[in-house]
């Protein structure tokens, strides 16, 4: 049906579902009413970095207020911030699998209480690439952990549960074939690794801990590279495992600047 799926019983139970760090909820606004056209959703780190997106898409969607400011309509909450753009919604995560997990659910949520259908979600990003050129941007056909596997672990309780991270292939090769309309990004599909940490976690020498050379670092670099890494960053194995249980045609896209 195209419908954004939650796999939650519990929620059929509540009288009202609160999307609490997004500041909304069913009782107090009319989500169907606001969000049931959307079927985009662009999410990224950045409060700022999201919000010239959605100014961007007002531009090239020519849609009434362009260039003007957007409203940010998590104003209420601090946590995070969205913006509409006509079919587009921009929202930002924060940085870290905690940060764009609590998201993620009350995102899935309100698309799922306002009725979407056949929503696309992408998300735009930063990374730190591995044996690419600079100024590249990765389209991730895997996400990986730091181990080089295709699993997102959750522990739930006191269980570790195992989930999947293949994101959709096909709208992979559907982004592949946009960038080659902009000459000026090199563009290529590859394992993207999630890590849980920027220093220690990423293999970087200069955080406030470190307990290994930087002939081992490089070590491991070499190995993720031979499994298919192309760029590293801390989101992609939670957003693709939330996106593939809930029926989001999901794909994350990172530029790498150094």
């Amino acid at each position: 049906s195209g419908l954004v799926l939650v796999k939650n019983p519990h929620l059929d139970l509540l009288e009202e579902d609160v999307l609490y760090h997004l500041d909304l909820g069913t009782k107090t606004h009319d989500l169907p009413a606001m969000f049931g056209d959307i079927k985009f959703v662009c999410v990224g780190g950045s409060p700022n970095r999201m919000r010239a997106f959605a100014q961007f898409m007002q531009r090239e969607l020519g849609l009434p207020g362009a260039g003007e400011d957007v409203a940010d309509i998590c104003a209420g909450s601090d946590r995070y911030a969205m913006y509409r753009a006509g079919p587009v919604l921009s929202i930002s995560h924060g940085m870290g699998i905690p940060s764009i997990s609590i998201m993620l659910h009350e995102l899935i949520k309100l698309l799922h209480h306002a009725k979407c259908r056949d929503v696309t979600i992408i998300r735009i990003g930063t990374s730190g690439g591995l044996g690419i050129e600079a100024g590249s941007v990765v389209i991730t056909d895997m996400a990986v952990d730091s181990s080089f596997q295709p699993r997102f672990e959750q522990v739930v309780l006191d269980d570790v549960v195992v989930r999947s991270t293949e994101l959709d292939k096909d709208l992979a090769e559907e982004l592949l074939a946009c960038s080659r309309d902009i000459p000026d990004f090199p563009t290529l599909i590859g394992h993207t690794m999630c890590t849980y940490d920027f220093y220690e976690g990423q293999g970087r020498l200069d955080g406030a801990l470190c307990s290994f050379s930087s002939e081992k670092k490089l070590e491991y670099l070499r190995r993720a590279y031979d499994a298919g890494v192309r760029n590293i960053e801390m989101e992609s194995t939670a957003f693709a495992a939330l996106c593939g249980l809930c029926g989001l045609k999901g794909e994350s896209c990172c530029f790498h600047p150094l």
